[in-house]
């Protein structure tokens, strides 16, 4: 479906399918669901960040001197969404540990199933950030959409979203609302419930990731 769509990467690499299929086991206990969905953020990391831009220094290695790469000093920020979002933190500043960390709060509401704000809170220089905003699941798309448009509004320009698993329904909203927006995604879902739950999926993120299911 999304195939041809090149502001969809669906990461299809075998280890993070692996530990995706991890996270969908009902049987899989907090501590071990946490870790890995600090593990498949980083993995995810390591595609959203492909495009960063180097700059050629001179090193002088225990066997010679030589030209080689280095980050460009671009300067870069997560947000993510409270609460599911704060799971797929560590494992990004695991890789670029100078990311600054931006939350925003949003609750989707059980009757309407619109995403309401609570929190918001940014790096004083986010407009001059790129932006990675993290959910683990793209279910309605209500919130990333919404988390979004906020984001723009602080002046950001360069903002790619990352989830570990997503609905089409989801997709297409980001899609429609925010053409410009690319999604990183470990997975792709076959629809939604009636409850706006992923289907098959692997149940409520935040509370598998902070045991209070």
């Amino acid at each position: 479906m999304f195939e041809n769509d090149n502001k969809v990467h669906i990461l299809d690499h075998p280890l993070l399918q692996h530990k995706l299929s991890i996270l969908r086991d009902e049987r899989t206990g907090v501590k071990e669901f946490r870790e890995i969905v600090s593990e498949i953020a980083a993995l995810e990391c390591y595609e959203a960040t492909r495009d960063l831009p180097t700059e050629e220094v001179e090193i002088k290695t225990p066997v010679a001197t030589g030209t080689f790469q280095v980050l460009a000093g671009k300067k870069l920020a997560i947000v993510p969404i409270l609460r599911a979002g704060l799971g797929m933190v560590d494992g990004i500043l695991d890789l670029i540990p100078s990311a600054k960390v931006g939350h925003i709060g949003l609750y989707r509401d059980p009757e309407t199933h619109q995403p309401v704000e609570y929190y918001c809170k940014m790096p004083s220089d986010i407009s001059e950030r790129d932006v990675i905003v993290l959910d683990p699941m793209l279910a309605t798309g209500g919130s990333a959409s919404a988390a979004i448009t906020f984001i723009k509004g602080y002046g950001c320009k360069h903002i790619k979203l990352m989830n570990v698993l997503a609905a089409p329904e989801g997709i297409q909203v980001i899609r429609r609302d925010h053409p410009d927006v690319d999604i990183y995604v470990a997975g792709v879902d076959e629809k939604l419930n009636e409850h706006a739950y992923i289907v098959p999926g692997l149940g409520d993120a935040g509370d598998r990731i902070f045991g209070t299911k």
